[in-house]
């Protein structure tokens, strides 16, 4: 499609969580630091809010793999279990294999013994929750009681959550205040500011091979943020279709014009900030689907 239009080796703009395409804005650095410090620090529970969209999943496969060798980590992305399943879950993160039918206390014993023989070992032991405002409160109940693993020294087990704002309301409510109590280190997830916009948008080029100038003309830019509101999958959407509608034009420079076209055509995009006539808008639509509709064409047919 456009990525030889662009020199570009693959998708820049992809909605997968590649942790090549991880960009450092203030926000991000800043929860990054704070999740290292805490696990480095022992501290047992740690929290990450932020919006749908903000790039709370990247963050957490960029903590996974940076992470030290001193560190056993256990990933769970689903987040809909009961307390028996989410310790099953663990259970098998560490190692442990267990029969289906396992009783808790049994369960819970397997998972102590695991946790001190990697204790004795210098290692630590990480669990991290994505999603985690879907958990059931059984469940977070269940968390809560896994952070009482301890020996006299230290926690056997550290717990990194990340959700949407829904789990700061949950974990508001007067049945929660104890795993409230619990949580040491938390951060916020916020949007890209506009100052880092230029910055995150030619990052992710470069990562996917392109060596040219930035494509984006500041105005371009600044509907850019607009539109997505500085939400880095908006963001993300918006300028792959942005590059979808120049490559279809054959131009090499990204306007408000393609950009508007772009929000024009996204959910949950704002477009109503720049200036541009209907009109003008089919018109830019109708030309890169013609244009895009022609390469699919070849493709199929000729390169195919």
């Amino acid at each position: 499609m456009y990525l030889e239009h662009f020199g570009i080796r693959e998708a820049p703009f992809s909605l997968t969580p590649d942790t090549s395409y991880f960009f450092a804005s203030p926000s991000h650095q800043a929860a990054l630091n704070t999740l290292l410090v805490a696990l480095r620090m022992g501290e047992g529970f740690i929290k990450v809010v932020g919006e749908v969209g903000t790039g709370k999943t990247l963050l957490c496969r960029k903590l996974l793999k940076i992470l030290g060798d001193k560190y056993i980590t256990a990933y769970i992305a689903d987040p809909y279990l009961t307390p028996v399943q989410l310790r099953m879950a663990l259970a098998h993160e560490l190692g442990i294999e267990m029969a289906p039918g396992s009783g808790q206390r049994q369960l819970n014993q397997v998972i102590h013994e695991r946790l001190l023989g990697l204790s004795e070992t210098g290692k630590s032991v990480v669990l991290i929750l994505d999603e985690a405002q879907a958990l059931p409160n059984e469940s977070l109940e269940a968390l809560r009681l896994l952070t009482n693993l301890e020996t006299e020294k230290r926690k056997l087990l550290q717990i990194a959550i990340f959700g949407q704002p829904e789990l700061d309301q949950r974990l508001a409510e007067p049945g929660m205040r104890q795993l409230r109590q619990r949580i040491t280190f938390s951060h916020r997830l916020e949007t890209i500011e506009f100052d880092s916009l230029g910055d995150y948008v030619y990052h992710r080029l470069c990562q996917a091979g392109y060596q040219g100038r930035q494509p984006f003309t500041p105005k371009a830019l600044k509907l850019l943020h607009r539109a997505s509101r500085g939400v880095p999958r908006l963001i993300n959407v918006l300028t792959h279709k942005s590059l979808m509608a120049a490559f279809g034009r054959g131009t090499w420079k990204i306007t408000p014009e393609l950009v508007q076209s772009a929000a024009h055509d996204t959910e949950g995009a704002t477009n109503q900030q720049f200036s541009l006539s209907s009109g003008a808008i089919v018109g830019l639509i109708g030309a890169a689907s013609l244009l895009l509709a022609a390469a699919l064409y070849y493709w199929m047919e000729v390169a195919g």
